[in-house]
């Protein structure tokens, strides 16, 4: 049953002040995604400027290259989708997908759900075809109940007109802000039966929904804390913090102590002579030398700091099963076997993300094919690119194998081809297809030709006796 405007208004109320406890967490998580999180707490707040300005540029954000790691491996190149009857509906539903360009949007979706551990796609009807958006977590919650896979309610904030949108399974509401209040101003059936909002998330977890509270930290330091527990960015947020402080150590002893300081007692410079002995190689006192001792203070070995940051680099890629060439850039001559053996780690954490969003995406496909009156098949999947570090060669050679010693049809095989996208399918197939017309052609000719006549192997047709 549709809702009435009090009502739309009072579910926005509810929906809103969740949404925003939310969102301060989220903020933490994007700050630090983005390398913006709060300078370490043990600086004083009466420090010098210059060690501001250091802590400030100490920040070296390694999360970043964690999350545009796995989201670059996460690229849907097409749709399978054969029904029952051996009707193939892949070209109807996969305008949908193409007229929302989402082989754009997709790497944003896949990054928000990365980074946030969650992420959403609205599916609403549109014409001629239906609008498919992702929205990231900062501005929408969805509240959902028995069913994991449809939310009961789900409300979409609208930044560029400050609005808000709500969704359940009957309709789709929009609330506008009139001064201090909020007025419904539309409604839009869209006739689905469940709420139109898909759900992405990183990686399941059966306690996400009951999960424990954070450690009290008490103190009152202010440090940024945030008690979502998935995605990529929080469980690496104390080690990022960890590795800012030591470059901001690092960067304190070069400034300070990295370099020889001299020292001299029994004498005061002015400021030019200050000046001519800063930059000469060699000092003279013409006045009472004996008086005058000149020395020099040790300078800082910064070994140990780039030490302490390697390691915690390395620590990280095992954290978060990333490559560690990608987080020290240490790459030096290896092979395609070696690339695709450092790299395997990820590449499974990569395939896991595939399964999840993989069916998240046929909901998402299976809701723009309802709109557009088209069943989509229970079996439907989506086919993902593989950016796997394995030698071309080698999975070419291993495709040519199951052609011909498990006698698996080569078309069968292509989509494995890697780089191969569902554009390049097409045109292979309709090259075969325009060979096998041509192989027909030649085949009825010979059919022909046995009434008394011949073929030669070019297909010219010879009177009987004229040639073999």
């Amino acid at each position: 049953m549709v809702l009435t405007p009090d009502q739309v208004i009072d579910q926005v109320k509810e929906l809103r002040r969740q949404h925003e406890s939310e969102r301060a967490e989220l903020d933490v998580l994007r700050r630090y995604w983005l390398g913006r999180q709060a300078l370490p707490a043990i600086i004083p707040q009466d420090a010098p400027r210059e060690v501001k300005e250091m802590a400030r540029i100490a920040r070296v954000n390694v999360i970043s290259i964690v999350v545009e790691s796995i989201t670059q491996g996460l690229f849907v190149d097409s749709l399978r989708a054969v029904g029952a009857g051996g009707e193939d509906v892949t070209p109807q539903v996969w305008r949908a997908w193409q007229a929302n360009r989402m082989d754009r949007q997709q790497t944003g979706l896949h990054r928000a759900a990365t980074a946030y551990g969650t992420a959403y796609n609205v599916v609403t009807p549109g014409a001629p075809l239906p609008v498919i958006r992702p929205v990231s977590p900062r501005l929408m919650i969805a509240v959902y109940g028995d069913d994991p896979d449809w939310p009961v309610w789900a409300v979409e904030k609208r930044p560029r007109t400050g609005g808000w949108r709500l969704y359940d399974a009957e309709a789709v509401y929009q609330v506008d802000r009139a001064g201090d209040r909020l007025v419904a101003r539309s409604v839009t059936a869209h006739g689905r039966g469940v709420t139109p909002v898909v759900r992405y998330r990183d990686a399941e977890d059966l306690d996400l929904d009951d999960d424990v509270e954070p450690e009290a930290l008490g103190g009152g330091y202010g440090l940024q804390v945030s008690r979502v527990a998935a995605g990529q960015v929080a469980p690496l947020m104390p080690l990022q913090d960890q590795i800012n402080l030591s470059s901001f150590g690092l960067k304190a002893a070069e400034w300070y102590s990295a370099f020889r300081q001299r020292w001299i007692v029994g004498w005061t410079a002015g400021a030019s002579e200050r000046m001519k002995s800063a930059a000469s190689q060699l000092w003279t006192f013409d006045e009472q030398p004996d008086d005058v001792r000149l020395g020099e203070f040790s300078q800082t070995d910064l070994r140990g700091y780039l030490d302490s940051r390697e390691a915690m680099l390395k620590y990280a890629a095992t954290l978060s099963q990333t490559p560690v060439h990608e987080l020290v850039g240490e790459l030096v001559n290896l092979s395609a076997e070696a690339l695709a053996a450092a790299e395997i780690g990820r590449d499974r954490k990569i395939d896991e993300r595939k399964t999840g969003h993989g069916e998240s995406h046929e909901q998402t496909l299976g809701l723009a094919a309802g709109y557009m009156g088209v069943e989509m098949p229970e079996d439907a999947e989506v086919v993902w690119r593989d950016t796997s570090a394995r030698a071309f060669g080698a999975v070419v050679d291993g495709l040519g194998k199951l052609a011909q010693m498990l006698q698996i049809p080569p078309q069968e095989l292509w989509d494995r081809v890697p780089g191969a996208t569902r554009q390049d399918l097409q045109r292979w197939r309709k090259a075969a297809e325009s060979g096998d017309a041509i192989g027909q052609l030649t085949a009825m000719l010979d059919r022909q030709a046995g009434g008394g006549e011949t073929t030669t192997r070019s297909g010219l047709i010879l009177p009987a006796g004229a040639g073999g």
